[in-house]
């Protein structure tokens, strides 16, 4: 059933707005009446898809609300629910507004005779094709309610590793924030009151003392400038980085990083084997799958293996060895693939090496803080030594003059 916004007035005057569920506007008015309201206005609430957005949620929906709705919405119908009741169910629990009014229109699509595939595919900012695909694959087989799980668990795994990465780089970001406001601190109250000290005694200053100097003269004349380059820079390495020639350079940069590199590789790799073993449990043909795994990659390289790796299979051929030419699969994935391909258990294969992969990129994530620690820690030493030594050679000099 659709979804109305109203405003209106209760017997005592007071005005209220609230949300109610009816088959028909006049069938709202009726309801709304019923309750003792005077109603003032009236609309239905709709769904407004923008052209930007993530896997698994677009603006408005987070990735955790959708996985708590998708793990509900499969108990509910492993409980012998038919869809438009569990739906109903959900629209009625679920916290995000955004979502109850998709589910709304959802409800309503399958109520007129839709299946819940092509439902969903009309909110593609919220259900990508991962997920409208293998839902599809689990009405057709009549598994709708493995399928779910299977979709509840995915996204659960891809929220844990996004929260992971994000865990890493909050401690190097608060060194970088705490370093850079502790070095201007000295640029812009310190530095200058040596500076007429340096300038009374007229002697000669180390080229060190007076680049410290000049950056000092620059932050506290040209202060406003800092966020003006700043934001051209990013502004004009984005634009450089959207481009077809700079997406490949940069892209191929990242894999090159030491530490770094590796790990993104490693991240890749995990979840093209998560998602295709997700896919092709579920019923979705190896070609569909791969078609989509490759648009959930982000990696322009990568998604180039995968494309010759769709090729091969459909030519007839096995994946495994275009995986490897490219370079970009660990040869253990490959080895894994190979053998999944022969025994005709590639979903179980993928699976154990996404599990395995997973297993490896917690571990480095886990000791990328204990890399980054020192790192830092030396970076900010290095900094400071270098301001005190502007600072302490000409300052022994003076003395020497005295």
């Amino acid at each position: 059933m659709p979804l109305y916004q109203y405003k209106g007035l209760t017997k005592a005057g007071k005005e209220v707005k609230a949300e109610i569920n009816a088959d028909s506007i006049i069938s709202a008015k009726s309801k709304i009446k019923t309750n003792g309201v005077m109603l003032l206005s009236i609309k239905e609430k709709k769904t407004k898809e923008k052209k930007s957005g993530v896997s698994f949620g677009g603006n408005k929906v987070k990735i955790q609300d959708l996985s708590i709705m998708t793990r509900q919405l499969a108990t509910l119908v492993q409980a012998r629910f038919q869809v438009v009741e569990a739906l109903a169910s959900l629209e009625e629990q679920v916290e995000s507004d955004y979502l109850r009014v998709v589910l709304s229109e959802i409800k309503r699509d399958v109520n007129e005779g839709a299946s819940l595939a092509n439902a969903l595919k009309k909110h593609p900012k919220v259900f990508n094709n991962v997920y409208v695909n293998m839902v599809d694959a689990g009405e057709e087989s009549g598994t709708l309610d493995i399928v779910l799980m299977r979709l509840a668990e995915f996204t659960e795994a891809q929220l844990e590793l996004k929260n992971k990465v994000s865990g890493a780089m909050i401690y190097p970001i608060i060194m970088i924030v705490v370093g850079f406001t502790l070095v201007s601190f000295i640029f812009v109250f310190v530095i200058p009151k040596l500076t007429k000290v340096f300038e009374r005694s007229k002697m000669e200053l180390p080229a060190i003392t007076k680049i410290c100097i000049s950056i000092s003269d620059f932050m506290l004349n040209y202060w406003w400038s800092i966020p003006i380059m700043v934001f051209c820079f990013f502004y004009l390495f984005n634009r450089w980085k959207s481009s077809p020639k700079g997406e490949r350079t940069w892209h191929s940069v990242v894999l090159k990083l030491p530490i770094f590199g590796n790990l993104v590789q490693m991240i890749n790799v995990s979840r093209f084997c998560s998602a295709l073993g997700t896919l092709l449990n579920s019923g979705v043909p190896i070609l569909v799958s791969l078609r989509i795994v490759k648009n959930l990659i982000p990696n322009v390289h990568i998604k180039e293996s995968i494309e010759l790796a769709t090729v091969a299979v459909k030519e007839g051929a096995s994946m495994a060895p275009a995986l490897k030419t490219s370079g970009h699969f660990p040869i253990m994935v490959t080895h894994m693939i190979a053998l999944g391909e022969k025994t005709g258990e590639l979903e179980e294969m993928l699976n154990t090496a996404s599990n395995n992969y997973e297993n490896q990129v917690n571990s480095k994530l886990n000791g990328l803080t204990s890399i980054i620690e020192p790192i830092m820690i030396v970076f900010l030493g290095l900094m400071v030594l270098v301001i005190v030594m502007a600072v302490v050679l000409p300052m022994m000099k003076l003395n020497q003059l005295n």
